[in-house]
């Protein structure tokens, strides 16, 4: 067996080769001894699990060994979207959550999420201590199983649906009273992900005109990526095009990300999203930190300065947004992978709230999109940003490694660096605003280079000399 390592969102593997029913057994091992470690006794776990291949009997599997460690579970009575498995957590007082999930992989991955007590992400202390227990696990043969009739028996099992008191919090945090004057038509594309009959669900409830497509369960996701990038929502686009709608939103697999699309089929982008989120909190009178990522844009650096809010900056993971969500009044968080949660929520990122949230912002202002993100960069500034994946060899990749840590630069192209960060990677802020960050992935050979600029012939050439300088 392959070293099972959890990454920036927990463990994922392929099915049938690393992802097994022994190897699920013996990392759900490994959680219930850190669990028992942590807290002795009357513990309560959620399990949750998304649409994937064997998903039900997966949770069957964490659930006999965690019964089998006398901790007693509360297992969704069919698939649940991560964030409506975090806010459970929160809600029933459980020590934590196992979520079964491979968000936004292709169909033949699969993976466990860890949720802790508090509903967000596990931080790498909890998730270095798990790996450590699974370490102790493997030299000692430790397994224990209760058969799921057993668990039964002994009323250490109960089933349950979290979706309606799920929403009734999602109520209070969206403007149901500027959706129910719009009456907005509005398209829902789950991606045949998890997320199916929620976003909707509200959507209807609060007056809007909803059509869903990919809505049924498929675990093959209709031989496209459950992820919502501008290629995968091309089927949106054409609904909402079709049906004349406002407005077209959708999830990833897990619902924990979400895709916009505007009525003339224009994608937006995550950072686009962010910035216009932000500025529509503001505008309802919200207050409290910008959390972004390291690789997330500079233009909430803006927005904070023009409203005198702290602006924190963090490694990549939504881990650490929420971290920081923990401690302190956080207005909105955010990741230009797709994640954002607000204040009053769970410090997890939540795609469904995210959908809502645009849909409540588009009934109040009375404008699309476009015209709501020309009047903040007429503001604020206009901002381009993109990430390049660039494939390489892992001796490639040890060498940019090395060279980004001993990089010492003061020019690019002739406009002064005046910030260099090394949180994640290498970032460096330029004189003119613009940025570039080069990190690895952490489970590819792949370089990631982030980067934004005003516009995009002055990021392509911010590219170009990053390239050129580490011969990537």
């Amino acid at each position: 067996m392959q070293t099972i390592t959890f990454g920036t969102d927990g463990w994922r593997a392929i099915m049938a080769d690393q992802f097994t029913f022994n190897n699920v057994r013996l990392v759900t091992q490994a959680i219930a001894q850190y669990l028992l470690l942590e807290q002795k006794e009357n513990l309560t776990i959620i399990i949750g699990y998304d649409n994937r291949f064997l998903a039900e009997e997966f949770a069957q599997t964490v659930a006999e060994v965690l019964t089998a460690n006398k901790i007693r579970v509360m297992i969704t009575k069919e698939p649940t979207p991560t964030p409506v498995v975090a806010y459970a957590v929160v809600e029933n007082k459980a020590a934590g959550a196992i979520m079964l999930t491979a968000s936004h992989n292709p169909p033949e991955y699969n993976g466990i999420k860890f949720i802790p007590y508090y509903g967000g992400p596990a931080l790498p202390a909890i998730t270095k201590e798990i790996e450590n227990q699974l370490t102790e696990v493997l030299e000692n043969n430790i397994m224990n199983v209760l058969p799921i009739e057993e668990g039964l028996h002994q009323g250490l099992i109960n089933y349950f649906e979290p979706k309606d008191s799920y929403l009734q919090h999602l109520r209070g945090l969206v403007d149901l009273t500027s959706l129910a004057k719009a009456k907005l038509k509005v398209v829902v594309d789950p991606m045949h992900g998890v997320g199916s009959g929620y976003t909707d669900r509200l959507l209807t409830d609060a007056g809007c005109q909803v059509a869903v497509i990919r809505g049924e369960r498929d675990a093959f996701f209709g031989g496209s990526l459950p992820e919502p990038t501008e290629k995968n929502l091309l089927p949106l686009k054409e609904a909402v095009s079709r049906v004349g709608a406002k407005i077209g939103l959708a999830n990833d697999g897990d619902a924990d990300r979400f895709g916009v699309i505007d009525d003339k089929g224009n994608y937006f982008s995550p950072n686009q999203v962010l910035v216009l989120l932000t500025a529509y909190l503001l505008k309802q009178g919200k207050r409290g930190a910008i959390v972004r990522t390291v690789a997330t844009t500079h233009m909430l650096d803006k927005i904070a300065e023009k409203y005198s809010l702290e602006l924190i900056e963090t490694p990549v993971g939504f881990k650490y947004i929420g971290e920081n969500m923990l401690k302190k009044e956080v207005l909105i968080g955010g990741e230009e992978s797709g994640g954002l949660s607000i204040l009053g929520h769970i410090p997890e990122k939540d795609g469904i709230l995210a959908d809502c949230l645009l849909a409540a912002m588009v009934a109040s202002e009375g404008k699309d999109f476009s015209e709501i993100l020309k009047e903040l960069t007429k503001e604020f500034g206009s901002f381009y940003s993109e990430r390049l994946d660039l494939i390489c060899s892992a001796v490639e990749k040890g060498r940019i490694l090395e060279e980004i840590k001993n990089l010492s630069l003061d020019l690019i192209d002739g406009i002064k660096i005046i910030k260099k960060i090394t949180i994640d990677g290498l970032k460096m802020v330029l004189e003119d605003g613009s940025w570039f960050l080069v990190r690895p992935s952490g489970t590819e050979n792949l370089i990631r280079l982030y980067g934004e600029a005003a516009d995009q012939e002055q990021l392509r050439k911010l590219q170009e000399n990053v390239k050129e300088l580490l011969k990537i």
